[in-house]
């Protein structure tokens, strides 16, 4: 089925090269979408910009994330599983309000002075609007060339920045997920690795928070001494939530004991159970992971994982 329709926002038309299958999936917050794509100019030649066939792999987005370009979630929003679609886009976005984001004076340059007072719930919405701004230019090169590498280390040097508001915020979590992005593209992103490492201090992760540290030290080795102290900080948090542990179980345990001896005060006819063969509690044992395999396999029977893939074919934005 081949249709042209406006889809109802200024400057996108949509053709529908293959129509998909079932109704429309409902695009909650999270939902991760799975798809090919190829980028051409809307030039006679039909100049191809990007492919992601000839890379391989096709492209993984959560609806939701800050950091894709608004205009993707529209275009995969308005197909169903397995549709290939062309969109055409205008450019509405000019060169000239980009670069004014990014300088002292515009959107960045007031997240800076913002994160210097404080006000980090307004600091990330500035750095949010000047990453989309560079992303929007991003477009417009092709990738992995000197103009479009410079453009992706200027949204990294602004998505770490908004990770640093993020660690002032407790958002910890988020942090993790966006410095990991940026070290799966980039494996040398040293302050990545350190945000990242405080992000996982602070939730109790050692290992990976050890890890990346470390991490920090191989790629700058002038970090030893911050390093250092935050290895320090990490070997003490963990001694403290250990002790809490401890005495919280210790704590349950006495609890649970006290209650035990209560029971056996109030009730001293109570028989105790006989003692049993280890015949008898290799079969009790056997049969009680067999309830409990079948308790989980009910429990967990309805769930299921959805992911979209188009077919073969690709669709092009």
């Amino acid at each position: 089925m081949e249709g042209i329709m406006m889809m109802g926002v200024e400057g996108i038309k949509k053709t529908i090269l293959h129509g998909g299958t079932g109704e429309k999936p409902k695009f909650v917050t999270g939902t991760k979408v799975t798809f090919h794509f190829r980028t051409q100019l809307c030039n006679d030649e039909r100049t191809v910009i990007d492919d992601s066939k000839k890379a391989g792999m096709p492209i993984e987005m959560v609806i939701g994330n800050l950091f894709k370009l608004d205009v993707w979630e529209i275009l995969l929003m308005s197909m169903h599983i397995g549709e290939v679609a062309e969109f055409c886009c205008d450019v509405i976005v000019k060169y000239d309000r980009e670069s004014w984001a990014l300088n002292e004076s515009g959107t960045c340059g007031q997240g800076n002075k913002l994160f210097k007072q404080g006000r980090y719930d307004d600091t990330t919405l500035k750095y949010k609007e000047a990453i989309m701004c560079i992303k929007n230019v991003q477009t417009k090169e092709k990738a992995w060339e000197a103009p479009w590498l410079r453009l992706e280390k200027m949204a990294n040097t602004l998505t770490l920045n908004y990770c640093q508001c993020l660690l002032c915020m407790e958002e910890y979590y988020e942090v993790i997920e966006h410095t990991t992005d940026i070290i799966n593209q980039h494996p040398g992103a040293m302050k990545a690795f350190y945000l990242r490492g405080k992000a996982h201090m602070e939730v109790w992760n050692e290992a990976e928070a050890r890890d990346d540290f470390m991490s920090v030290l191989d790629l700058d080795p002038g970090m030893k001494k911050t390093i250092k102290k935050e290895l320090a900080v990490l070997k003490m948090r963990m001694e403290l939530k250990n002790e809490e542990d401890r005495l919280k179980y210790k704590g349950m345990f006495t609890k649970m004991a006290r209650e035990q001896e209560s029971l056996e005060l109030e009730n001293p006819e109570q028989e105790i159970p006989e003692q049993m063969s280890p015949e008898q509690e290799t079969t009790q044992g056997k049969q009680s992971s067999e309830e409990i395999s079948f308790f989980y396999s009910s429990q967990y029977m309805g769930s299921l994982s959805l992911s979209l893939y188009p077919p073969s074919d690709h669709f092009n934005l």
